[in-house]
């Protein structure tokens, strides 16, 4: 009896172990949302293998156990390619400034009262809200604080994706990247510090709609590239930074993380979820922290915070 449940849960495991696997030889869309869970599918491999271990030593049950520490192990290195360097090099004359995106999630009404307090007392220069429809009949909360805006009834109808800023929006601009959704992508430049920055908000389909996800992202870079500059660029990506496509976007644009990225959804997995919303920032802008909020404010995602820097202009 051992033997026959070790040799049924050495084929479960070796089955994920495959369709994880399968991201060194294809990036198909159909299997994308799995490369995002290679950490976590790695841990329940390796937990499988050291079970088939208890039941039966085996040889084939070492060889799960070592792919599937391979698997988490490389998952942890692909999260340290785009991760800043060390801070320290920050010059004393920078300009601070910082950054929230937040998917608020469409039908959170209930909470609006707490989010725009959340908001307005976030410190943050710029927010990015996703799904922020709920808002739409208390936009005058938010406007002492952030008297810039772009969204919901300004540049397009739709309350979806905003753009907030305590900082002047030139040249904005709303994008659809394809025929599912629409004006999920907004661009902006604002002034920081002597600089020009380029904003861009994002909220992509989610990687197992055909090939929609690589498509946006190829789209949303191509409008990024035509901008030039400096860019800060965050959202709710639906993706980790180790999937193939994510991978590609970011180092096509030499983009980085701003610190290691906490899960964020779901929430109710909390250190165990997916981190899919991210912000990422071109490499002459230096990152001091990125934190995940501390509540999630009844949206089905936590938030995020980054403080960034930007050198003076020499």
């Amino acid at each position: 009896m051992r033997d026959r449940i070790s040799s049924a849960l050495g084929l479960l495991v070796s089955v994920g172990l495959m369709v994880v696997a399968l991201r060194y030889v294809t990036d198909f869309w159909l299997l994308s949302f799995f490369f995002s869970l290679q950490p976590q599918l790695g841990v329940v491999a390796a937990l499988g293998a050291l079970a088939c271990l208890v039941l039966r030593r085996s040889a084939f049950a070492y060889v799960l156990l070592a792919v599937s520490l391979f698997l988490c192990g490389h998952a942890l290195w692909m999260q340290r390619e785009f991760l800043p360097s060390a801070t320290s090099d920050v010059a004393a004359d920078a300009t601070r400034f910082r950054v929230l995106s937040f998917n608020m999630l469409g039908n959170n009404h209930s909470n609006v009262g707490r989010i725009i307090d959340m908001v307005n007392g976030s410190g943050a220069d710029v927010a990015y809200l996703m799904e922020s429809g709920p808002l739409l009949h208390h936009l005058d909360a938010l406007s002492a604080a952030y008297p810039y805006r772009i969204g919901c009834g300004i540049l397009v109808e739709e309350c979806d994706l905003m753009i907030l800023s305590k900082h002047p929006l030139e040249h904005p601009e709303y994008l659809s990247l394809s025929d599912l959704r629409s004006n999920r992508f907004a661009m902006a430049t604002v002034h920081i510090g002597g600089h020009a920055v380029q904003l861009a908000a994002i909220h992509l389909t989610k990687p197992y709609f055909d090939d929609y996800h690589t498509t946006e992202l190829r789209r949303a870079g191509a409008a990024l590239r035509k901008r030039g500059g400096s860019v800060v660029i965050g959202g709710d990506f639906n993706s980790d930074t180790i999937a193939p496509d994510m991978q590609a976007f970011l180092r096509r644009h030499a983009l980085q993380a701003t610190g290691s990225e906490p899960a964020t959804w779901p929430v109710a997995a909390g250190v165990f979820g997916i981190p899919i919303d991210h912000i990422y920032v071109s490499k002459d802008i230096a990152p001091l922290s990125l934190t995940r909020m501390a509540d999630h404010y009844g949206s089905n995602h936590y938030g995020l915070i980054a403080d960034l820097a930007l050198s003076p202009p020499r």
